[in-house]
């Protein structure tokens, strides 16, 4: 199994409270995820976030196809960083952690992902030809968002 490795970093204008309370919210994933995605949360119990949360979303990644996704916040240290891993879902592996440093005027969030693909050499290129790509406008457009949203004041 080949696992791949996205890393993002990204300067926030805010409070280190405030970046935490909006990126700790499931409420707010819709918020900063491309609208060609299709994102929908199905399912969570509407708290703040915890360690063992269980998140339920459609997604549609690809050709306008619904997926299932279901993730669990395995790990979470206040104002610092969270994590989230998927349970059920397109990937073989999905490992999200998500950091948050106080900085000059504001929070360094930095992101770094592990995943795999299924399929073996079928899905190393499909990450070469698809899925590395569309991570990457992902990301982007969640800075982008995360630049109105912080940074544009």
């Amino acid at each position: 199994m080949k696992v791949y490795s996205k890393k993002s970093e990204q300067k926030v204008n805010a409070s280190l409270e405030e970046c935490w309370a909006f990126f700790s919210s499931p409420r707010n994933l819709q918020k900063i995820t491309p609208p060609s995605m299709g994102f929908t949360i199905t399912d969570f119990d509407e708290k703040n976030m915890y360690a063992g949360q269980i998140i339920q979303y459609k997604v549609s990644p690809l050709l306008g196809i619904k997926l299932t996704w279901v993730t669990e916040i395995t790990m979470v240290k206040e104002q610092r960083y969270f994590i989230d891993e998927q349970r059920f879902g397109p990937y073989t592996l999905w490992h999200h952690k998500h950091f948050f440093e106080p900085s000059e005027n504001g929070v360094l969030m930095t992101d770094l992902v592990h995943y795999a693909l299924p399929l073996g050499f079928i899905g190393r290129i499909m990450n070469a030809l698809v899925v590395k790509n569309k991570l990457n406008e992902i990301f982007e457009f969640r800075a982008k968002r995360v630049n109105e949203i912080f940074n544009a004041k």
